[in-house]
C-alpha cells in the first residue's frame, strides 16, 4: 500500500531528534542552565572522551559531569544519547574540502575523498563502531556525499550510477579505514607492525601449507608474498592504494563503455 504523500514541512518535522538538532531546527531549551552549555559543547566533549577512552566511555552521565553539569540539564539540550551519537558522528565530519579539481583530474578528486574518508576512521577509532542507522541525513556528512559526487557531476552518468559510484567508494572507505584503525589499535596495544605483516610466522606456514589442500595459496606461501617476506616494506598503506586504484580503473573503464555505447554485462 503506497504511502500517502507528505509535505516538505511535514518531512522534515519527522527527522529524527539528533537531525533536526544537526540542522538547527529545535530552539535551545527555555528553563535549565543557559548560555554555560550548547549543543556544540556537549557534542565537543562527548566526542573528546570517545577519542580518549572509546565510545563505551561515553554517557549522557560522563558528558554532564565533565561539562560541570547533571545529566538531566543535558536531555534539555539533547534528547537521548542515541541522537547524540549521531551529532558526534556528523561533527567529526565537518573536515576541510580540497579545492575543486579540473574535470579530468577525477581520479586524484576521488583519491582525495579516499584517503580523506578513511582518515576519519584513523583520527575517531569510535566512529566505525557505531552502527549505520539510516542514509547520511546531517549537513557535514551530507556534505562528504557531495564531495564525493563532485568528480562525477559532468560525466555521463545517470543519477543512480552516480549515487552506485559513491556508494561503491565509501563501502571501500569503511572496510579499509577499519581495518587500519584496528590495526593501529593493536599496535598501541602493544603489537608490533611486524606481526600484522605476518613475517614471523613465514617460516612455520611455509612447513604447513601444502599443495594439497591448498594448491592456489601454496606458491604464494612458497614466494614469501603472502606474509611480506619478499617485499617486506609492504604497508597498509599501499594495499588501500592498490585497491583504491583497481576501483577507479573499473570507474574508467566503465566510462568507456558508456561513451563507446558497449552494453555493461551487469545489465543482462
Amino acid at each position: 500500500m503506497a504511502k500517502p504523500d507528505i509535505t516538505p514541512e511535514e518531512a522534515v518535522k519527522r527527522l529524527p531528534a539528533g537531525a533536526a538538532l544537526g540542522w538547527g531546527l529545535v530552539k535551545p531549551p527555555q528553563r535549565g542552565p543557559k548560555r554555560e552549555m550548547s549543543i556544540e559543547q556537549i557534542v565537543r566533549k562527548a566526542v573528546d572522551i570517545a577519542d580518549k577512552d572509546g565510545l563505551s566511555a561515553v554517557s549522557m552521565n560522563r558528558v554532564a559531569s565533565e561539562l560541570g553539569f547533571s545529566a538531566m540539564a543535558l536531555y534539555r539540550y539533547i534528547p537521548s544519547k542515541d541522537d547524540l551519537l549521531l551529532l558526534m558522528q556528523d561533527a567529526v565530519c565537518d573536515i576541510p574540502l580540497p579545492d575543486e579539481r579540473p574535470a579530468h583530474e577525477w581520479r586524484e578528486s576521488m583519491r582525495e575523498y579516499v584517503m580523506a574518508t578513511i582518515g576519519v576512521f584513523v583520527d575517531h577509532p569510535w566512529y566505525g563502531d557505531i552502527p549505520i542507522s539510516s542514509l547520511p541525513i546531517l549537513p557535514n556528512t551530507l556534505q562528504m556525499v557531495d564531495w564525493a559526487l563532485r568528480p562525477l557531476r559532468d560525466m555521463p552518468l545517470d543519477d543512480f550510477e552516480k549515487m552506485s559510484i559513491v556508494l561503491l567508494l565509501s563501502g571501500y572507505v569503511r572496510s579499509s579505514g577499519m581495518l587500519k584503525r584496528d590495526i593501529l589499535r593493536a599496535v598501541q596495544a602493544g603489537s608490533s607492525e611486524e606481526t600484522f605483516s605476518g613475517v614471523p610466522y613465514s617460516a612455520a606456514l611455509k612447513a604447513l601449507v601444502k599443495p594439497d589442500p591448498y594448491p592456489n595459496l601454496y606458491p604464494i606461501v612458497m614466494s614469501g608474498v603472502y606474509t611480506g617476506e619478499k617485499e617486506s616494506e609492504n604497508t597498509v598503506g599501499d594495499d588501500i592504494d592498490f585497491g583504491l586504484e583497481r576501483i577507479l580503473d573499473g570507474i574508467e573503464q566503465y566510462l568507456e563503455r558508456k561513451k563507446t555505447g558497449r552494453r555493461d554485462s551487469s545489465q543482462g
